[in-house]
């Protein structure tokens, strides 16, 4: 596949959100809502389960399946206060001695008025800043699209994995034909510019780990990944705080250099 069939796989209709990714995996989940300051945003969904006997604090971007759900979810744009409430959950977790999981799938934050008025960039940028020194094991697993800050919100882990057929970029293929080109029917050029898929950021060490999709079947999908997680988490809570916060810290300071 092509860099941009596997955009077009990223955006398939019927593709699982992260709402099935919680349910498939995850037991006796409970949603919790609000961040406290303005209100409850339904693109971000937070809350605790159990994977396996480990309890967990689950975050996921859902950007829904049907047209009413999508724009109940907002198409998986996050608000100021989606990004909020998901620091508030992750903090509640490292006041309990909870690991994270993060599910990302969007085109990015949400660019409207309203949300730059309510402060878009300094609820990311506070995100990004308190999930580098989170002091519990953080996985985020790019399921669908990975856009922009929007994504790298939810994705500041100590390993970051992504479905093989996800994306994840600075800006959507779209957007850079139109910025480079002057042309967005240029997209398919783009999409091979911005080395956007698992198999290139994995090659770039961007990502940790390429979960296979096993064709449109995903219950294998679900149950491998529930398999990784359990034994990630179980390996990196075993490490003390200050390993895994440097070891966080290292992981994305070494990114970069080297990279043509």
């Amino acid at each position: 596949m092509g860099a941009y069939d596997k955009v077009t796989a990223a955006r398939a209709k019927g593709r699982p959100t992260g709402m099935d990714f919680i349910t498939n995996i995850f037991d006796d989940f409970i949603e919790l809502h609000g961040d406290r300051r303005f209100g409850d945003d339904k693109a971000v969904v937070a809350g605790i389960a159990r994977l396996n006997t480990m309890p967990v604090t689950v975050v996921a971007l859902e950007r829904g399946h049907d047209t009413k759900e999508k724009v109940f979810r907002n198409f998986g744009s996050a608000h100021p206060e989606g990004y909020r409430k998901a620091l508030r959950q992750m903090k509640l977790a490292e006041k309990f001695g909870r690991p994270v999981v993060c599910f990302v799938d969007t085109s990015g934050a949400f660019c409207g008025i309203a949300a730059e008025e309510r402060g878009q960039g300094q609820a990311i940028a506070e995100n990004l800043m308190e999930m580098m020194t989170l002091r519990v094991p953080v996985v985020s697993v790019l399921i669908g699209e990975g856009g922009s800050g929007g994504a790298l919100a939810l994705a500041v882990a100590d390993e970051v994995w992504m479905l093989e057929n996800a994306i994840y970029s600075v800006i959507s293929p779209e957007g850079c034909a139109s910025i480079l080109w002057k042309d967005s029917s240029k997209v398919k050029e783009a999409s091979e510019c911005l080395k956007l898929t698992a198999q290139d950021l994995l090659e770039m060490k961007v990502i940790e780990k390429i979960i296979g999709e096993n064709g449109k079947s995903f219950h294998k999908t679900y149950l491998d990944l529930k398999q990784n997680l359990y034994e990630t988490l179980v390996k990196n809570s075993g490490l003390g705080t200050g390993e895994l916060v440097e070891k966080r810290y290292a992981r994305f300071r070494k990114i970069g250099p080297g990279l043509k």
